[in-house]
């Protein structure tokens, strides 16, 4: 049995399957020692299975060339506007759901060039609301019944205050939320439905130091992110609806959650 400390980077190893055997039975003393390194693990582990089941269609696929050259630094021939975060991070994605997502994709975060906060804020939600917006049993890690320790755990973990916003008023009923790592901090994801089961969700992270709004979108049917960035919250609603309605949504979602600030 190891001697050594564990870090978070045991617990990828160990879900790629690539820890040692001789060193397994201390790593599970050291989660069961650690409350905080187990939950971290669990979740890593529902977020394998939800990459699993999104990319299931297309797993066992060989990957295309231009993606693994896209993970390894090339950009694409012709770059878009939504060009290398989101290019890169797609490629990466798939690339973990084949391999094994718990693990690293060795200089990602180094690759391509700096994006303002804005962009990157709009990418990583839209990102968040593909994976997790077609789940149906692993969508969200707390459900709305338990809402006042959704509200607390994730305001605590994000850095900030946050109230889940009301949105019954637009047709949409909370279903829930879950932590993401957002930038070099953490997210919360707000997952709302309709009676149609139309799904939108709300991503917030910290933006101490950002400002701006817009509207961002990859093209053709995917789904938009109706972002602001202000008062320290960087806030992006993201769906498929028609624009108009989701204009709306994400506006009542803002002044909400600004009011539930200044309470």
């Amino acid at each position: 049995m190891s001697g050594r400390d564990f870090t978070e980077r045991d617990i990828h190893m160990a879900l790629d399957g690539e820890l040692p055997g001789e060193e397994r039975a201390a790593y599970e003393a050291w989660l069961n020692a650690n409350p905080e390194m187990k939950a971290r693990s669990l979740r890593y582990a529902a977020d394998v299975e939800a990459l699993r089941t999104a990319f299931a269609g297309v797993a066992d696929e060989p990957v295309p060339a231009r993606l693994t050259r896209a993970v390894f630094g090339e950009a694409p021939a012709r770059p878009g506007r939504f060009a290398s975060r989101w290019w890169l991070a797609a490629a990466a994605v798939l690339l973990l759901a084949i391999g094994g997502a718990g693990g690293y994709v060795a200089g990602l975060s180094g690759s391509g060039t700096a994006e303002a906060a804005d962009d990157q804020l709009a990418e990583e939600a839209i990102a968040a609301h593909v994976v997790y917006a077609a789940e149906k049993r692993h969508a969200v890690e707390v459900p709305a019944s338990d809402r006042d320790h959704m509200e607390a755990w994730l305001s605590k973990r994000v850095g900030l205050k946050l109230v889940a916003p009301n949105l019954t008023g637009d047709g949409f009923d909370l279903v829930g939320g879950r932590l993401l790592p957002a930038g070099n901090g953490s997210a919360a994801m707000l997952l709302y439905q309709d009676d149609g089961g139309d799904r939108i969700s709300l991503f917030v992270t910290a933006e101490p130091a950002a400002s701006g709004k817009g509207v961002y979108a990859h093209g053709g049917d995917g789904p938009r992110a109706v972002y602001w960035l202000g008062k320290g919250y960087g806030c992006a609603v993201v769906g498929t609806l028609p624009e108009g309605r989701l204009n709306a949504v994400a506006r009542s979602a803002w002044q909400q959650l600004l009011a539930g600030v200044e309470s």
